[in-house]
């Protein structure tokens, strides 16, 4: 019996899921603002639960994603196309979230020609970064947690949402090894290492508490190889090695933060040498003040994360991170978006 499910583990494949979430993709590209409302019924159960960035945090409905959400979007953006890095797909084992989820990441890009939340068009090309986990269940999408960089299309648009970050702002690429694309069949076995070696991190980073000896760079060194690349969000950037991310991000943000609390997640796959999670919120911490330079605060804020992973041999190599700062330092009191809004044109 064990030999049968082994062999069942190790050739079981996500073929449809990733099916009905590539023909989803190339009919909401190839929609007219007015066919939007039949593919997002077509693809979507009537009662989809979508996750998605401050402002638009959860709606009910595939209608009404399509109409607050997809229908603004690509009137700003015109001409938009997915642009896609990573798509992979797993079983998540998280329970009351158990299922098959379909992951895509990469950036939607259009002509930035019509004002979006706000942000002033610039009339020329734009790149929104996005990360999507899809629950497909009996041929439809069934759950979304859509998370997109806001402010690093503010920054686009010439707009500076938080002071200078700790790392460098850059558009950011896909994997360094251009096979983050996983459009056929894997093997099983390398999906569960590269589980095995999130699992790893997330297990090794919960022990970390205040005033530790351990240097952060050796922690680091059990979970990541030397070469580790960090793709932050706007307002923290992104670094590269172990020893730039401990002084550019790790140190900065343990150092920036009281009472932290970890709340789990909502979605953990992995599939080849990619994986990634999502949860609503993954932490609960506390601004000690400095951090992305905010001041400090009394008032606990959620950060709702997604980590995208590339594996290489047993360690991480690679980390795409999308965080909803707009949420964050809004239960903080700061409204990024509104300030946004008022700035002036030069």
């Amino acid at each position: 019996m064990l030999s049968i499910c082994g062999t069942m583990e190790k050739t079981m494949t996500f073929q449809s899921e990733k099916q009905i979430v590539r023909d989803f993709y190339r009919a909401l590209e190839n929609a007219s603002g007015s066919e939007i409302d039949r593919i997002m019924g077509q693809f979507c159960a009537p009662d989809l639960l979508w996750r998605g960035f401050h402002p638009f945090n959860e709606i009910r409905g595939c209608a009404e994603v399509g109409q607050r959400f997809w229908q603004p979007l690509r009137s700003s953006l015109a001409h938009l196309q997915r642009r896609m890095d990573i798509f992979i797909a797993g079983n998540n084992e998280i329970a009351g979230q158990e299922g098959v989820w379909v992951v895509s990441m990469g950036h939607l890009m259009g002509l930035f020609d019509k004002p979006w939340l706000g942000i002033r068009p610039t009339g020329k090309i734009a790149l929104l970064r996005y990360c999507e986990f899809n629950k497909v269940e009996n041929g439809m999408i069934t759950q979304s947690a859509m998370f997109f960089d806001i402010p690093h299309l503010m920054m686009q648009a010439g707009l500076q949402p938080f002071p200078p970050q700790t790392a460098a702002h850059l558009v950011q690429p896909g994997p360094m090894t251009h096979n983050g694309l996983l459009f056929e069949a894997q093997d099983s076995v390398e999906g569960q290492r590269t589980n095995e070696a999130i699992e790893f991190m997330i297990n090794d980073i919960k022990t970390w508490r205040n005033g530790e000896e351990e240097p952060l760079v050796d922690e680091l060194r059990r979970s990541w190889n030397e070469d580790m690349i960090w793709w932050g969000p706007a307002g923290i950037g992104a670094t590269y090695t172990i020893e730039r991310y401990a002084q550019q991000h790790s140190g900065p943000f343990r150092e920036g933060f009281k009472n932290r609390t970890f709340n789990g997640h909502l979605c953990r796959v992995a599939e080849g040498h990619f994986g990634g999670f999502f949860g609503w919120p993954n932490l609960t911490l506390t601004p000690t003040g400095g951090f992305m330079g905010m001041p400090a605060s009394e008032t606990p804020g959620d950060m709702r994360v997604i980590d995208m992973y590339r594996r290489d041999k047993d360690k991480l190599t690679e980390n795409w991170i999308f965080i909803d700062l707009l949420h964050f330092w809004n239960m903080q009191g700061v409204d990024i978006l509104t300030r946004m809004a008022q700035v002036p044109r030069s």
